[in-house]
């Protein structure tokens, strides 16, 4: 079984962009070493620190909505929900393995935790 390295999502809010669209599912890539050393490098980081995490979330979503590209400047323009919302999931997908995701049944209402767990192991 291959590894996944690709996970979707769905912000809690969204983007909206400057025609006023909205874009609310993505997709996260797992980070590689260079995704998390190349930003330290960069001197919005250097000037704040706190800016990594932009730089590396840009680096590591390839699909937001329609747009077509996903830079610094899309992240900074999140609403504070969906960074928060976004930098737990990049923890979740890129840390020990363990893939826990929230989700609530569309017909019910119920809410649970499904664990996709580590293909594999």
């Amino acid at each position: 079984m291959a590894l996944q390295t690709e996970f979707e999502f769905t912000l809690p809010k969204g983007y909206v962009d400057e025609h006023g669209n909205l874009h609310r599912r993505g997709v996260m890539r797992l980070a590689t070493a260079i995704d998390e050393i190349a930003p330290l490098r960069d001197p919005r980081v250097r000037a704040n620190e706190a800016y990594l995490v932009i730089i590396l979330l840009s680096r590591v979503i390839t699909k937001l909505g329609t747009l077509a590209d996903v830079n610094p400047g899309v992240i900074e323009g999140l609403f504070a929900a969906d960074l928060a919302y976004l930098q737990e999931f990049y923890q979740r997908i890129n840390g020990d393995g363990t893939i826990k995701i929230q989700v609530k049944c569309p017909q019910c209402g119920a809410e649970f935790e499904v664990d996709f767990g580590h293909p594999g192991g």
